[in-house]
């Protein structure tokens, strides 16, 4: 089994491209840096590795469209490994995580205190947000709900 559970926060915007061709597709790239469980030296300083993202077709164009450096994310996908000739013919090895579920780790309001300028999508009435990423709820509004 293949399996990768990532959560992390963007090193960067999302780098997306289309193919070419009869029908082009969206293709993201991103990488996220994933804290370590312990830290490797004694002054307590958090490590982290870097891991390279791809996201096609649909997750590719959420990602171009909401994901922004410092937003923390949770990936699940797969591990591929790949490898090319370069221009001084050396061979490069790859190994990326193909995205197949990816979604926000935390809140706006979270995100935007840790530097991520998440522009996510406009909540449903301006202005009613308590703080807490939740939405306030108006006086009133039992009377219209069909079930209580």
């Amino acid at each position: 089994m293949n399996k990768v559970i990532l959560m992390g926060r963007l090193t960067r915007d999302p780098e997306v491209r289309y193919s070419t061709g009869d029908t082009s597709m969206a293709i993201a790239r991103y990488s996220l840096a994933v804290d370590r469980r312990f830290r490797r030296n004694n002054d307590g300083e958090q490590s982290a590795d870097f891991i390279n993202c791809v996201a096609f077709g649909r997750s590719a164009e959420f990602a171009e469209k909401y994901f922004r450096k410092g937003l923390k994310v949770l990936v699940t996908g797969r591990i591929q490994t790949g490898s090319y000739t370069n221009k001084e013919g050396q061979k490069v090895y790859t190994t990326d995580v193909v995205v197949e579920d990816q979604e926000f780790a935390e809140s706006k309001a979270a995100s935007e205190a840790h530097g991520g300028g998440f522009q996510g999508m406009p909540s449903p009435a301006a202005g009613t947000d308590a703080g807490d990423g939740f939405m306030n709820i108006p006086d009133g509004i039992d009377d219209e709900l069909p079930f209580n």
